[in-house]
């Protein structure tokens, strides 16, 4: 039997079974299947279809920027698995969520930086993460600027999908932080002094999970929903109906 290798330039199969799977649950939510559990798999499917396509727009741009080994390692292909990390990409984002709520990607996809054709290349394929959840999170709140949750009665829906939009935009304040190990100190580490840059990729590494258990404080956790609302306040997100999706989220309590 002749086994055919997925192509590298084909969604893989996992990216469209989570999608398949945030689509049914949001649709039994409209229908007025409100039970808790299907917010959960609703907001879960969907963090990690944002997640896949946060570290796909990374990839994306690293392509066009001249790292062509990111065809070859799959990156293009959206697939959850081909991002893992089994405590950074699973187990922490879902400890944040369900701790916390916080959207924290967990991904990594690895740039061959010194093949990119500029430093501003670099920097683009830092904020490219970003600007995907930006995307994600104006997509999500059309329905919410056009007036619709105030036309139809699935108020579990709607609470979910607020939630969900908050988490966008709770990873987009997080990741634009100029902190080592963050997109936002990406973007800008192209710019600094070699000797700079090799300080902050070790500063970095010992920094990541450290920060990851100071943004669940209350103090830390607090300022980053606060500027999170506001962000998602621009797409018309109300936070009581996002912090309604999260207590519906956490359906066990």
């Amino acid at each position: 039997m002749t086994i055919v290798p997925a192509s590298p330039r084909r969604l893989s199969a996992n990216f469209y079974m989570v999608t398949g799977l945030f689509l049914f649950s949001g649709f039994l939510l409209y229908a007025g299947n409100e039970a808790p559990v299907w917010v959960f798999v609703f907001v879960f499917s969907g963090w990690v279809v944002s997640l896949c396509l946060h570290e796909g727009a990374h990839a994306l741009a690293a392509y066009y920027g001249g790292d062509r080994s990111v065809l070859d390692k799959g990156y293009l292909r959206l697939d959850p698995l081909g991002y893992a990390d089994p405590l950074y990409s699973f187990a922490l984002p879902l400890v944040f969520l369900l701790i916390g709520g916080i959207g924290l990607p967990g991904g990594s996809v690895y740039i061959q930086r010194s093949v990119l054709k500029t430093k501003h290349w670099d920097a683009i394929v830092s904020a490219a993460g970003p600007f995907a959840n930006l995307v994600i999170l104006l997509v999500l709140g059309l329905p919410f600027m056009a007036g619709l949750p105030e036309t139809t009665s699935t108020d579990t829906f709607w609470a979910a999908m607020s939630f969900l939009a908050a988490l966008q935009a709770t990873a987009i304040v997080l990741n634009m932080l100029p902190i080592p190990g963050l997109d936002g100190f990406g973007i800008i580490r192209s710019y600094l002094p070699y000797d700079m840059q090799a300080q902050a990729q070790q500063l970095g590494s010992m920094l990541s999970f450290a920060l990851m258990f100071i943004f669940l404080s209350d103090a830390v956790s607090g300022a980053i929903w606060n500027a999170s609302y506001k962000l998602a306040g621009l797409v018309s997100i109300d936070p009581s109906y996002a912090y309604y999706g999260f207590e519906l989220f956490r359906f066990w309590r």
